[in-house]
């Protein structure tokens, strides 16, 4: 893991705590976590401390995940020799990834080869400008190539991480990792809900809050974008834009996001059965349930339900 002078301590912390928690957990021997600077001396964050007892540059040689959290705000020129670092270890077969702004050095490495990358969408702009033959998709909080992943920004890495936990680790350790975080293990939406934009209704009041506020509340009953957007005074069309302007989402999306949070729950608090769970989250019927939960989360109810169970 690269740590820089000015680094934020968030940046570095997001992949710390992820993968330490693995360790932590128990869920993989010989997994461990080691920070890098430039020449192996202390580095001072943005926020000012001074982070101390740092490896060099060589222990990039032996990783068989290179992790880059960041990258200067201003962004810098990636020096000839952290090209080189990354490109050696990448030939060597360590997977690379950058988080946030760390897309930079890694689109300046050439490992992606022309395959698209994505970063906070602060710098998604100023990253195509720069990287012309690579293909800049700013909407996506990660994107995983197997050999290179590129992540959003700041909060994102957590999600990457979790991902890269997943891959390697499986479905179950990545969400035991995510359970004790108190983190979902999987976020719905992309980074466009939190592009910098006037979003409508913050204060809850307006149509479409009263609108999900109002499903949210019969779930049970077989709700659609037609029944929301009457409930706002609204036509479909009219209502399922501003329901993305506000959410980043759409209402489907939303709406089976809700049920399965609510299944999950039931799962978690009660006895019932399968069954009487998928008709009280509002799903037509047992199968659709278990098709909807295992897409979003990788497990079957009743898997879960023995994980998870108060």
């Amino acid at each position: 893991m690269h740590a820089f002078e000015g680094i934020t301590l968030f940046h570095l912390a997001a992949p710390l705590l992820v993968f330490g928690e693995v360790t932590r957990q128990h869920l993989a021997e010989d997994w461990t976590s080691v920070v890098f600077s430039d020449d192996g001396g202390p580095v001072r964050t943005a926020e000012g401390v001074l982070l101390e007892d740092l490896a060099g540059p060589e222990v990039a040689a032996e990783a068989d995940l290179l992790v880059l959290p960041s990258w200067p705000t201003d962004s810098p020129p990636v020096p000839d020799p952290f090209v080189a670092l990354v490109r050696g270890a990448h030939e060597r077969g360590a997977t690379v990834a950058g988080l946030c702004l760390g897309a930079f050095p890694v689109a300046a490495s050439g490992v992606l080869g022309g395959r698209a990358a994505v970063t906070h969408w602060a710098g998604a702009a100023e990253l195509a400008r720069a990287y012309p033959d690579m293909p800049v998709q700013p909407a996506a909080l990660y994107l995983d190539h197997g050999d290179v992943l590129t992540s959003a920004g700041t909060a994102s890495a957590l999600d990457a991480c979790l991902h890269i936990v997943r891959t390697r680790l499986g479905s179950s350790a990545a969400a035991q990792v995510a359970r004790h975080l108190v983190i979902a293990p999987h976020r719905e939406g992309d980074q466009a809900q939190y592009v910098d934009r006037p979003l409508p209704e913050h204060d809850g009041t307006g149509p479409v809050a009263k609108a999900m506020t109002w499903a949210l509340e019969h779930l049970d009953e077989p709700l659609d974008v037609t029944a929301m957007a009457a409930r706002a005074h609204m036509s479909p069309r009219n209502f399922t834009r501003r329901f993305r302007q506000t959410t980043g989402t759409s209402p489907a999306k939303w709406l089976l996001a809700r049920r399965l949070d609510d299944a999950r729950r039931l799962l978690e608090t009660t006895e019932w059965g399968i069954a009487r769970i998928a008709s009280a989250c509002g799903f037509t019927n047992p199968v659709t349930f278990r098709q909807n939960f295992a897409a979003a989360y990788a497990t079957t109810p009743t898997s879960y339900r023995r994980r998870f169970k108060s």
